[in-house]
């Protein structure tokens, strides 16, 4: 059954004035308000919200001000609260269906605005004849764009919404819309487009692409991503965005120690250097945004008993994210910091040599790309088959820096295989990582809590504190060794034929 229209956007010449005469021409209604509005759209820096089919928007008028989530598809509101200001995060609203909705779609991540419309809100009662109303007509007047009009059905009166609906289709020839129209076009009009950002790589090359001109199309992405991420985590608006900024320096180094041989050595080397500098000054920062991510975590896998005796670790973790913050951001606003990135930048944008500096930079990308992610493939097997269960940890840790490596090159160059097969074995080395970066947190985590612990006795914390630090502790060491245990089946499940099969026919042909 095909779903009845219910908004409409009313032709650019047709005023609401004229629309009024119009519409009374064919039904009976009633003016029943009108009021200034100002609309505001709010969504994360990510998109989170409009990936997920929702609309986040703050409505502000003389007597009243909310915050709606509403279905883009359907333009159903599926919550609303009372608020003057929409809250930074999903876990300032009250408690109600908003802030259930807003934490599983959003999670950590900052509502951001969007754009703003100021615009007339007309309410008008459609009315039959014992002048009951059967129907409400919501009329928005905007000062630049297109006016638009929405259909709100009552219980009871479903064939009032059939009836007005083909009358505004077929008698006054307004075109229906989606819910999400008035959103589209007021980031139009700002040069903008729903999901203009994602942390998630999508470059596109061609397997016959030189290796020096593929290698800086990536290079110049990753850039992108940690210029557009920069000064969000200089403000440090919402914890993902130094993860991002970090994700991006990390995948650049990736490339400049993977992507062998396509760009003037010298350069690698002293952008390499530059790049670990970057990542060694911003992890302090987002380790403590991880604890204080994993806070509540930390408080459920306590006895309820000692569950608020972890507050004071919190506490002392905010201070030192704070403090870690302003240094971080000091360091990123250096010249030494600024001055790299722009030279960065200039060298990316540079003519390439018709020779190529590199002995590798005149090869197809995808001869190399076949070439070193067969190569680092044969890596992981070779170290994951050297692991025993008298291993030190070092050793899966040396391991998960490998298949950090594979990902990303598989990352970079995933527009050059075949999207089914590759996808799967990308999901299968996803699979082996998280194993192995659990194993690596846990350990870190629990060696940090443990310096904490001694950092927190000079500051008269309660024993109990303490004592509910030790339990987690404990906590964090049966979680490691459960992931160490784990790691057997997780790598013999990598490596199992079919993956290797068709590892070896995506990528070994050429090697």
């Amino acid at each position: 059954m095909t779903a009845i229209p219910l908004h409409f956007e009313l032709p650019e010449k047709l005023t609401v004035e004229k629309f009024l005469k119009k519409l009374n021409q064919n039904l009976d209604f009633e003016i029943a308000s009108q009021q200034y509005t100002i609309k505001t759209f709010y969504d994360t820096f990510d998109w989170r919200l409009y990936g997920a089919e929702r609309i986040c928007e703050l409505n502000q008028s003389k007597s009243a001000s909310s915050v709606s989530l509403i279905n883009s598809n359907s333009g159903l509101c599926l919550a609303v609260e009372a608020c003057q200001n929409p809250p930074k995060f999903s876990g300032q609203c009250a408690e109600g269906r908003l802030k259930t909705q807003l934490t599983e779609l959003i999670e950590m991540r900052a509502l951001l605005p969007l754009a703003q419309l100021p615009h007339q809100v007309y309410r008008l009662n459609i009315l039959n004849k014992d002048r009951k109303t059967i129907l409400r007509i919501k009329l928005d007047e905007y000062e630049t764009l297109e006016n638009h009009l929405s259909l709100q059905p009552l219980k009871g009166y479903a064939m009032a919404v059939i009836k007005v609906s083909a009358i505004l289709q077929k008698s006054l020839k307004i075109k229906s819309i989606s819910p999400c129209a008035v959103l589209n076009k007021a980031l139009k009009q700002q040069g903008r487009k729903a999901n203009d950002y994602s942390s998630k790589l999508a470059i596109k090359l061609t397997p016959d692409m030189r290796a020096d001109k593929a290698s800086i199309i990536i290079y110049q992405q990753l850039l992108q991503a940690i210029q557009r991420n920069e000064n969000n985590t200089l403000a440090d608006i919402d914890s993902e965005f130094l993860h991002d900024f970090r994700v991006a320096i990390r995948r650049t180094r990736a490339g400049l120690s993977q992507i062998k041989h396509t760009l003037p050595a010298h350069a690698v080397t002293q952008y390499a250097d530059f790049f670990a500098w970057l990542g060694h000054i911003t992890g302090p920062t987002r380790d403590l945004d991880v604890y204080l991510l994993s806070y509540k975590q930390y408080q459920a896998s306590l006895p309820e008993s000692l569950q608020q005796e972890l507050t004071p670790l919190y506490a002392f973790l905010k201070h030192k994210q704070v403090n870690a913050q302003k240094e971080l951001a000091d360091k990123l606003s250096s010249p030494k910091c600024r001055k790299k990135l722009s030279e960065w930048e200039v060298f990316l944008n540079q003519p390439l040599a018709k020779k190529g500096a590199g002995s590798n930079a005149k090869l197809t990308i995808k001869a190399l790309a076949d070439q070193r992610i067969w190569k680092v493939y044969q890596r992981i097997l070779n170290e994951g088959n050297a692991i025993s269960e008298a291993s030190p940890a070092e050793a899966l840790h040396d391991l998960r820096k490998t298949c950090k490596k594979l990902r990303y090159l598989m990352e970079f160059f995933q527009s050059l295989y075949p999207a089914a097969e590759f996808k799967a074995v990308l999901k299968a080395l996803k699979g082996f990582q998280s194993v192995l970066g659990d194993f690596q947190d846990y350990e870190i985590q629990e060696i940090n809590l443990k310096k904490f612990s001694e950092e927190m006795m000079e500051q008269n914390v309660a024993t109990s504190t303490f004592l509910a630090m030790g339990v987690l502790v404990q906590h964090l060491d049966t979680m490691r060794s459960a992931a160490r245990h784990d790691f057997a089946e997780q790598f013999e499940r990598f490596k199992q034929a079919k993956n290797q099969h068709t590892f070896k026919r995506l990528f070994a042909h050429k090697a």
